[in-house]
């Protein structure tokens, strides 16, 4: 099964987090591969790495507003998803891919590599995507689509983004 994750609402990684930790707790193999995020000041990746959920970051720090990725930034979306479709193929029950919209929309992933691995994905694997203005063929392709609408956010007010609440 394939479930989305999408709006320009908060809450889509958190989401997904919950249920890598609850799979997790019933006994599932799961990983979770985050795209465009890093480690640093990333309290998702250190619980789930504490619980023994394999995390994985493939973001360079940098911003990728209003210019195209750099070969560094390209090579690690490859790498990143070259472990997403190991995991798929590998075994793991539960696979969430975050900021997988994001990748493919600011060009760092081709569209036909995420939708090729849903249309042929193993009948064992649970797939969970993530992110703003998810494509509409991976949308299509979901069995479960939720869409966090922003209906109040303390960023509009000038709050910037908290540690522990929003990262």
């Amino acid at each position: 099964m394939i479930q989305v994750y999408t709006g320009d609402g908060k809450g889509k990684t958190t989401a997904a987090v919950g249920l890598a930790v609850r799979a997790h707790g019933h006994g599932l193999r799961v990983a979770v591969f985050q795209f465009l995020k890093t480690e640093q000041d990333n309290g998702e990746a250190r619980i789930l790495q504490q619980l023994g959920i394999a995390c994985r970051q493939y973001g360079s720090g940098r911003w990728l507003i209003d210019r195209a990725p750099d070969a560094e930034e390209l090579a690690l979306a490859a790498q990143g998803w070259a472990d997403v479709k190991k995991a798929v193929h590998g075994g793991d029950q539960l696979v969430v891919v975050d900021e997988i919209s994001h990748a493919v929309n600011l060009g760092l992933l081709p569209l036909e590599q995420v939708r090729s691995l849903a249309v042929n994905l193993p009948a064992h694997v649970e797939l969970v995507l993530t992110g703003r203005a998810m494509p509409a063929e991976l949308v299509a392709l979901a069995d479960l689509v939720t869409e966090m609408r922003a209906v109040k956010h303390p960023y509009a007010q000038g709050i910037s983004a908290r540690r522990g609440i929003e990262y």
